[in-house]
């Protein structure tokens, strides 16, 4: 059987039967797609709002095409920590989820109305970061957020940068799969 997979070669060493079983498993698996992780290694988070920053940065520096017009709805960053603790797991992960989605929903309208191309880059990729956290959350996005308007980019930038360091470090923090997987 091993010679027919041109795996005979394994049959010689002592924990062959250990190497074509993992390979079999490992094959097997390919059509599987993996479950997505949490981030719980922060370093990935800081990562997000460091790139959130140089695209404030960047919006400072900019000349011309970086200006926006119209007002976008997104989630209030500040966190009242007795409240926050009495939520549960579930209610603090929905309401995260809801402030990603409305900085996604916002930071796309930005995109598509930027004409100075390394902003609209810039715009793109803190948008595709958000719709990274949105999935290894895993929770429906829903009107679970207190909401205010902001009317211009760099307002929206902060707004988004506040988030990251508040609320989304605050659950992926205490989340307990985070938690199980620390030394």
């Amino acid at each position: 059987v091993l010679r027919r997979f041109g795996l005979g070669i394994f049959a010689i060493h002592n924990n062959s039967l250990l190497v074509v079983l993992l390979m079999v498993l490992q094959w097997a698996g390919q059509g599987i797609p993996s479950p997505v992780r949490p981030i719980c290694d922060l370093r990935v988070l800081d990562h997000f709002i460091m790139e959130a920053r140089d695209t404030e940065t960047a919006l400072r520096g900019c000349k011309a095409g970086c200006g926006v017009t119209g007002t976008f709805v997104v989630p209030l960053t500040n966190v009242d920590f007795l409240v926050w603790e009495t939520k549960d797991i579930w209610e603090q992960a929905v309401e995260v989820q809801s402030g990603l989605s409305l900085l996604g929903q916002a930071l796309g309208a930005v995109g598509e109305s930027l004409s100075n191309a390394v902003m609209q880059s810039l715009i793109t990729n803190n948008k595709s970061n958000i719709r990274s956290l949105g999935q290894v959350l895993h929770t429906p996005a829903g009107g679970g957020t207190a909401t205010r308007k902001v009317s211009s980019l760099s307002e929206l930038l902060s707004v988004h940068i506040n988030f990251l360091r508040g609320k989304v470090r605050l659950l992926l923090k205490n989340a307990p799969v985070c938690q199980q997987s620390s030394p």
